[in-house]
């Protein structure tokens, strides 16, 4: 009788679940279809009677300051130089700029200038990424926002090619099974990473691991659950992509890992202005009365400011027992937001309570005339992210003739501060302690000693140059063009 009850109630629901999923099948079709209707009257010919191939990028904060975006500006000038009948096409939600803005912004803070137009695709819903909306299961909320805000994009423009640039991997399927593109995608950063994972399991408080988690077993073990649901379905959405570009050795084998699809992952340093740096003359120092430390990184909480500011704290408070000469810490940096002003508020109270404000400038969003000039009178240049993906501000720092310190972890740690032909290029710590102590033991070096640290650094950058980019970027996408 139980059996009879049980095949009655299961046969239904199974006939019900097929016809269910025959409907969405349909519907995602017929969906799929209006979208390529959709883009036969959305685009016309060019001067030549020929259709351009859109090749459209998701990057909804093009307008930024940052290293992604250097990757993004330098990608585009690639492609055009390279193929004739291409139309570069930006996805973005910098609505408070017009393109001519974004494009001048671009050669003003990257000095990168483009050979033809770019059109520009204006999104309306970008608060559906934004962090802020999301106090809770904030990867959750985010990616998923991505998609409504990709849904936006692809309504708007259907590309032949899709790369996002900015990693929102929850976009690819949509793109690739709705739109019918090819695509690919370049990962700064694995949205989530066995790293992550590990420091929920050992109950390690980070800025994205709060106290009130870290304290409760029963909290850890649920955010635990909570990311490994999250890291399969990433690792589902990430595996569609046809080329993936990752930017370091560090990404490379967390994403290997999460999207095993290792037939077409590489590895793309991203393009460093290496040369712009290099042409800084790099001269033995003169005995001077100020020595400079320089940090280059956008204003956001995993790059870890506070670090630096309590590391220059107890730097300055040992060297006060010593001799002068006298130090000051230079904070370079973007700011995206509200939420990075409100940062930087906090940052400058930070040196306030430790006494510190008078050595320790902030310069926000600056052109890059001036960038250059900090690093140039800069005698160490100083990063603090933990798991940095690759670190454009560290090999910047470097080319620039700086003595590097960087966080002992991420790209720093694999690819960048690294021997060159057998000889030091720079220097790496942990935690507040290990840097203050290593940025005194920088200082203390002879001029003649710091010198051959910071060439060796520089013969060591060559590999991070925008020509190095350009061949490897062309390489990878070359798939895509088939």
């Amino acid at each position: 009788a139980c059996f009879r009850l049980l095949c009655s109630l299961l046969i239904p629901a199974l006939f019900l679940s097929g016809i269910l999923c025959v409907c969405l099948v349909v519907l995602l079709w017929g969906i799929r279809l209006w979208i390529q209707q959709r883009k036969k009257q959305l685009t016309s010919a060019g001067k030549d009677g020929k259709r351009p191939l859109l090749v459209a990028f998701f990057h909804p904060y093009c307008n930024a300051g940052g290293g992604g975006e250097r990757v993004l500006w330098c990608s585009i000038r690639t492609l055009q130089k390279k193929y004739r009948n291409v139309t570069c096409v930006i996805y973005t939600g910098d609505r408070d700029a017009t393109g001519e803005e974004i494009v001048e912004g671009a050669f003003r803070r990257f000095n990168i200038k483009l050979t033809h137009p770019v059109k520009f695709v204006f999104l309306e819903k970008r608060y559906l990424v934004e962090a802020s909306l999301y106090p809770h299961f904030t990867l959750l909320g985010q990616s998923l926002g991505s998609v409504f805000l990709g849904w936006e994009a692809l309504l708007k423009c259907v590309p032949d090619i899709y790369i996002d640039s900015m990693g929102y991997a929850f976009t690819l399927p949509l793109f690739k099974y709705l739109g019918g593109c090819r695509v690919g995608c370049y990962v700064h950063y694995p949205t989530i990473s066995t790293d992550m994972l590990s420091v929920v399991r050992n109950q390690d408080t980070r800025f994205n691991n709060a106290a009130f988690i870290t304290n409760s077993p029963l909290f850890s073990k649920f955010k635990l659950v909570y990311y490994y649901f999250f890291a399969f379905m990433y690792g589902l959405v990430g595996s569609c992509s046809d080329v993936i570009m990752v930017n370091s050795s560090w990404t490379l084998n967390h994403i290997l890992s999460l999207w095993r699809a290792g037939a077409c992952t590489c590895v793309v340093y991203p393009p460093c202005d290496v040369q712009t740096f290099l042409d800084i003359p790099l001269e033995e120092e003169e005995s001077t009365s100020e020595y400079s430390i320089v940090s280059v990184s956008q204003f956001r909480p995993e790059k870890d400011h506070p670090l630096q500011i309590r590391a220059f704290a107890k730097l300055l408070k040992e060297k006060r027992l010593g001799q002068q000469p006298s130090l000051k810490l230079v904070l370079i940096g973007g700011c995206r937001n509200q939420q990075d002003e409100e940062r930087v508020n906090n940052l400058k109270r930070l040196c306030d309570e430790l006494g510190v404000s008078n050595n320790v400038m902030f310069r926000i969003n600056i052109p890059f005339e001036e960038l250059k000039r900090h690093l140039a009178e800069a005698t160490i240049g100083l990063h603090t992210m933990w798991n940095e993906h690759f670190g454009i501000g560290v090999v910047e720092c470097m080319a620039a003739g700086t003595v590097i310190l960087a966080h002992n972890s991420g790209g720093p740690k694999s690819d960048i501060v690294i021997p060159y032909e057998g000889r030091i290029t720079g220097f790496l710590a942990e935690n507040e302690d290990k840097y203050a102590e290593t940025m005194a033991y920088i200082l203390s070096l002879s001029p003649e000693e710091r010198l051959e640290i910071r060439e060796n650094a520089r013969r060591s950058v060559h590999r991070f140059s925008d020509q190095h980019f350009e061949e490897t970027f062309l390489l990878s996408v070359e798939p895509l063009f088939k």
